[in-house]
C-alpha cells in the first residue's frame, strides 16, 4: 500500500486522459512519456510512466491506482483496491494532499521541505539532477515509523526551475 486513505484530492485536478503500460504501485509521481494529439482522451499514444531518471521530464500527477498484470481469464481485477490492467487508463491527481510512502529511501524528510520528482516515481526533498527539476509540492510532515509522509502537491502551478 503506497497511499493511506486519509487524503484530500481536488476533484477538478483529476486527469483521466493518459494510459500506462507498466506495473506500478499507486502513490508516486508519474511523468509524461509520450503524447497524443488534440484532446487525446482515448489515444493509447498518451502515456505516462515512472521514469528511471525524471530529469527534464514533465510531471503529470500522483498515480491513484495500482497498475497490475493479471491473467484476466483466471482472476478479476480488485475494484475495491482500484486495480487497473497494464495498458489501461489511469487516474492521476494533480492537486491535493496525500500520505505516501513513495519517498526516496534514506532521506530525512522535514515539514516544509520542497518535494521534487525522483527516480521511479519516488518523491524526494533534494534536487540531485543536473538539469532543471520542477518542484511539485511541499512535505507537510516528516516520515512516520512506516515510512509515510504527508505531501501537498499542485502540478499545474508548480514552478519549474531553470
Amino acid at each position: 500500500m503506497a497511499l493511506k486513505p486519509d487524503r484530500v484530492v481536488n476533484p477538478y485536478g483529476d486527469d483521466i486522459s493518459f494510459f500506462m503500460n507498466e506495473a506500478a504501485e499507486k502513490g508516486g509521481m508519474v511523468v509524461m512519456s509520450t503524447v497524443g494529439s488534440g484532446a487525446a482522451m482515448d489515444q493509447s499514444a498518451a502515456l505516462v510512466t515512472y521514469a528511471v531518471s525524471p530529469s527534464g521530464k514533465l510531471p503529470m500527477g500522483i498515480l491513484m491506482q495500482d497498475m497490475v498484470n493479471k491473467d484476466l481469464t483466471q482472476n478479476h481485477l480488485n475494484p475495491y483496491n482500484g486495480e487497473v490492467q497494464i495498458g489501461g487508463k489511469v487516474w492521476l491527481s494533480t492537486q491535493g494532499v496525500v500520505n505516501t510512502n513513495m519517498i526516496y529511501p534514506g532521506l530525512t524528510i522535514a515539514a516544509q521541505d520542497a518535494a521534487y520528482v525522483g527516480p521511479s516515481g519516488l518523491l524526494q526533498n533534494v534536487d540531485v539532477n543536473t538539469v532543471a527539476t520542477p518542484i511539485v509540492g511541499v512535505f507537510l510532515s516528516s516520515k512516520d515509523a512506516d515510512g509515510y509522509a504527508k505531501v501537498r502537491y499542485n502540478i499545474p502551478t508548480a514552478t519549474p526551475r531553470i
